[in-house]
């Protein structure tokens, strides 16, 4: 029997609250709450307020220098730096990523391109298979 990790993950956020427009360049470390879309260049660290809510969208123009921590990202330009999910990572078409990827769920489009490692994030899995395992030892004896 699997038994459901409790530990919720809320749903992308649909609405863009904050925007780093194209030919901006910001420096330093940004967190952030809501939707945040990159079109220029961060050069800093990127993370949500909230461990369980928050979208980065990054489109082609842009570019991440630092890691990431976000529960959604949906890459489609550059990432020079780790990314860590607890949620949904998505990398499009044109993204590249330099670094690890630490996530949950994954999903890449043909022609994204990835200089790292994927890292599924074990510590909270989707299904907790050890209580199940658990419980089929109890019933066995």
């Amino acid at each position: 029997m699997m038994k459901r990790n409790k530990e919720k993950v809320g749903k992308p956020v649909e609405t863009i609250d904050t925007l780093v427009g194209a030919g901006s360049v910001f420096q330093g470390d940004l967190e952030f709450t809501g939707g945040l879309r990159v079109d220029g260049h961060i050069k800093g660290h990127v993370s949500a307020q909230d461990s369980s809510n928050g979208t980065l969208v990054l489109s082609e123009s842009g570019l991440i220098e630092g890691d990431i921590n976000v529960p959604h990202v949906v890459i489609n330009g550059t990432v020079k730096g780790n990314i860590a999910s607890t949620g949904h990572v998505e990398l499009q078409a044109n993204a590249n990523i330099s670094g690890d990827i630490h996530y949950k769920a994954v999903e890449m489009e043909l022609g994204a391109v990835l200089n790292g490692s994927l890292v599924s994030d074990v510590s909270t899995p989707v299904y907790d298979v050890s209580a199940g395992v658990a419980d089929k030892k109890e019933s066995s004896k």
